[in-house]
């Protein structure tokens, strides 16, 4: 499997039948000069796929007309779902510590593509995983995460959810890179593990990563 990586939550996963794309992004320019922020990860384009997650409605995870090739979309849902891959498991969660009421909600996303079981976690923001999530995601070979605290959860608390989730490889998303500027960096979560694969590009194949030593975590170029 093909992942690349966009900035911020936003992937491309490419299997031997079917792609995935998740919380893609548009032009951010004129919103982060409003909101005097930084966002200069380069608007996402000319990628298509057979299916679309979107795991919030915020704008810079749910810009649907980004992704081409007419794909199916599922979005900011919950349920065990069929689609152009198979199943994808659809868990509810939410965006902040105070059950949504802040931020609103999220979906975790899990799938098979390549024989690979595939779980993104948009932006997560509770206190902890709850019992009832942690047993509908099961043992995820790859794990995409929020990493870099503010409105997400921060390294201690993604270091738990790797710890009890017990993944293959884990792929940190959601932070401070020199292309944005309102999070936390990843070095703090780093810097808890000794395997850290760092991809020379923003693009990287599973069947290139080691699998010894579990958890690696792979962290590729900023695009």
């Amino acid at each position: 499997m093909r992942v690349e990586w966009y900035g911020q939550s936003a992937f491309h996963l490419q299997g031997e039948h079917a792609a995935v794309a998740i919380d893609p992004f548009g032009d951010m320019s004129a919103l982060a000069a409003s909101r005097g922020m930084q966002f200069d990860y380069p608007p996402i384009s000319g990628v298509q796929a057979d299916l679309l997650l979107i795991t919030h409605e915020h704008i810079d995870h749910n810009c649907v007309e980004a992704i081409g090739g007419a794909p199916a979309i599922l979005r900011s849902t919950a349920g065990r779902l069929e689609s152009p891959v198979g199943e994808v498991i659809a868990i509810a969660s939410e965006h902040d510590e105070r059950a949504g009421t802040q931020r609103g909600p999220n979906t975790i996303f899990v799938f098979e593509l390549d024989g690979l079981r595939v779980c993104h976690f948009g932006d997560f923001g509770q206190r902890g995983l709850r019992d009832e999530q942690a047993a509908a995601i099961g043992q995820p070979d790859l794990l995409f995460l929020p990493v870099g605290a503010g409105p997400t959860i921060g390294p201690e608390q993604a270091q738990l959810i790797v710890e009890r989730l017990a993944p293959r490889w884990v792929v940190p998303m959601h932070y401070r890179t020199p292309r944005i500027g309102f999070l936390d960096t990843a070095d703090h979560f780093l810097a808890h593990y000794a395997h850290v694969e760092r991809p020379p590009e923003s693009a990287f194949d599973t069947a290139k990563l080691p699998s010894e030593n579990a958890p690696v975590i792979v962290v590729p170029e900023v695009p």
